[in-house]
């Protein structure tokens, strides 16, 4: 699969954003739409009928609009630049590779289609494509702040394992590049940030990012010999007790699988945070509230389990929100082979809830040091849900909700992964190859609708 550069010229970009009405796009009314979407399931369409298909009976990235906007060059990047009410007005989508799989019908699944039909049939959103398998991850410094100017950012998924750099192949993409970008956005969200929700394998890449900053957080504290302005040296201290037990927890916590296997021992085991799940998950799946594991049954340190259930204790879950609503069993889409482990996600939650809280009491010593960045970091990391066939757990952490917490005024913000792909029809066909799906349709679909929800519940924090 290729771009075509030379059709899609900047110069042909919309500027004003909206696609359906005559008045355009932006934040409130995008907010406003989503919002209605989501209220009932039987309410007609808000906005005006008009085909996103040309002439011809296509929908492609890069013909015409509402998908002319795709990155193809850095000039497209400095374009955005200059106007920047485009990608303030827009959401992001991040192709880390061409397609997220194969379907039944030998189809390969361009599913970012399927984000940017979805999202401007429902609120005329308009979306900005980065594929960052084509371009390569650009200039991370002046990509974030763009990125993180946005609506919202939406990591796609990809036919490349997470955890096997051997896959990645696209010679302008490979997995430590994708992974750099993945970490530079866990540690973008700020108050003024746009969540981020990650999709199959970006749900891997958050889970694999999540360690990998946290053994870069112990080396940077264990090998800081001081602090300016910690005289008495209780904010080293403090750190240093917390960074020494996160890496002995890390180098000898065991990911142990439903069937007694163990496949890592360490987080230095590169199968620690993600690894090939026992059974393949393709087509409909139900989505069930996550359950911590007893402390009586696993082998998991106590103090993991714990901070996981003070945790959703804390917080009310998304998915736990939706079933409620609904009175059933929430149906979505899985299409992967690959699955993030329980340990792994347990294990970050407690580390990242124990760095704040040895970060609160000397935030004023650490946010004028060299250490400032870790204030960037989650303040937890909660898994929601777990997929279930034939009345039997299939991937325990299909999707995570990425707490952030001021220090200053202790709000909440949140972005989220998920392992299945709610923008998936159960046809799981992308849309293009598929016919165009009418409001009445993406209204009855779980998926869907937990697609809008996500960003929805992140844009107002």
């Amino acid at each position: 699969m290729t771009l075509n550069p030379e059709k899609n010229s900047n110069s042909q970009w919309r500027l004003n954003p909206g696609f359906l009405k005559e008045s355009g796009s932006n934040l409130e009314s995008t907010l406003i739409l989503f919002g209605r979407f989501l209220a009932d399931r039987s309410s007609e369409d808000p906005l005006p009928e008009k085909s996103f298909f040309t002439a011809q009976g296509t929908f492609e990235w890069g013909q015409e609009p509402p998908l002319e906007k795709v990155i193809n060059s850095s000039e497209d990047w400095e374009f955005l630049l200059k106007n920047p009410r485009l990608f303030r007005q827009s959401i992001f989508i991040i192709e880390p590779w061409e397609h997220v799989g194969i379907n039944d019908l030998n189809e390969s699944v361009r599913a970012s289609k399927n984000v940017a039909f979805i999202t401007q049939k429902i609120a005329d959103c308009d979306s900005i494509l980065l594929p960052v398998w084509h371009t390569g991850t650009l200039n991370l410094d002046s990509v974030i702040p763009i990125l993180s100017g946005s609506m919202a950012v939406i990591v796609e998924g990809g036919n490349a394992s997470a955890h096997d750099p051997s896959e990645w192949t696209h010679p302008n993409c490979s997995r430590d590049d994708i992974m750099g970008l993945v970490e530079k956005l866990i540690l973008s969200r700020s108050p003024q940030s746009a969540p981020v929700i990650m999709i199959c394998v970006g749900h891997q890449l958050a889970a694999e990012a999540h360690t990998s900053l946290l053994k870069k957080v112990t080396e940077a504290v264990l090998n800081t010999e001081f602090l300016l302005g910690d005289k008495e040296e209780e904010a080293l201290i403090s750190l240093k007790t917390v960074c020494q037990k996160i890496r002995s927890i890390g180098e000898t916590l065991q990911i142990e699988k439903r069937d007694g296997r163990i496949v890592a021992n360490g987080w230095h085991d590169s199968n620690f945070s993600v690894v090939l799940n026992e059974d393949k998950e393709i087509g409909e799946r139900h989505l069930l509230p996550y359950k911590t594991p007893s402390a009586r049954r696993s082998k998991i340190p106590i103090e993991l389990l714990e901070a996981h259930k003070l945790m959703a204790d804390e917080y009310e879950g998304v998915i736990d929100r939706m079933i409620l609503e609904h009175g059933r069993d929430v149906a979505i889409s899985m299409f992967h082979y690959d699955e993030v482990n329980e340990e792994a996600i347990l294990f970050a939650n407690w580390a990242y809830i124990a760095l704040y809280n040895a970060i609160v009491p000397h935030r004023y010593v650490i946010a004028g040091s060299h250490l400032s960045w870790l204030l960037e970091l989650p303040y937890s990391v909660e898994i929601l849900a777990s997929t279930e066939a034939n009345g039997e757990i299939l991937t325990e952490c299909s999707c995570t909700c990425i707490n952030y917490k001021d220090f200053e005024t202790k709000k909440v913000r949140r972005s989220f992964t998920c392992q299945f792909h709610p923008e998936l029809l159960h046809d799981l066909r992308e849309i293009g190859q598929r016919p165009e799906p009418s409001y009445a349709e993406l209204k009855q679909s779980d998926g869907i609708r937990l697609l809008i929800r996500l960003p929805y519940e992140g844009m107002q924090e």
